[in-house]
């Protein structure tokens, strides 16, 4: 990992996580991340939601089959979005997130499509966003 990658994974800068709230699989990203990012480091929005909307270019909040990551202004999609969360969730994640980032970008992302487009026959889809529970709904934007 270069230097600029490391001082992005190590800054104190909460990161914001646009997801699709009605997906099964992105919702368990969601509580993946939640469960093993003890510092805070990541915050969460639907792309559904009036955050995404606020905030994000019309063609990320169309495009429903990819997770975003805002980092100080610049946003991550697919699996470059996913490798910087692993980044931030201590270091079995970030030696996890280098060993994928190795691989090719175009090669991380048509895996990452493939798993996007089966992903709500294989997770199932919700009918809505997730509430989530008090002690992680600071950490929840709409």
């Amino acid at each position: 990992m270069d230097r600029a990658k490391t001082d992005e994974a190590t800054s104190t800068e909460a990161a914001l996580l646009f997801f699709d709230g009605e997906c099964g699989l992105c919702d368990g990203f969601v509580q993946f991340v939640l469960r093993r990012d003890t510092l805070g480091r990541v915050r969460f929005a639907p792309l559904q939601g009036e955050t995404a909307a606020d905030t994000l270019e019309e063609e990320d909040r169309a495009s429903l089959d990819s997770v975003v990551l805002l980092v100080e202004g610049v946003a991550y999609r697919r699996s470059s979005a996913v490798v910087r969360v692993l980044w931030r969730l201590g270091l079995v994640w970030k030696l996890l997130g280098s060993l994928v980032w190795i691989v090719p970008c175009p090669l991380r992302d048509l895996g990452y499509r493939v798993v996007a487009n089966y992903r709500r026959k294989l997770f199932g889809a919700a009918p809505q966003c997730r509430v989530p529970d008090a002690k992680t709904r600071e950490r929840f934007l709409d």
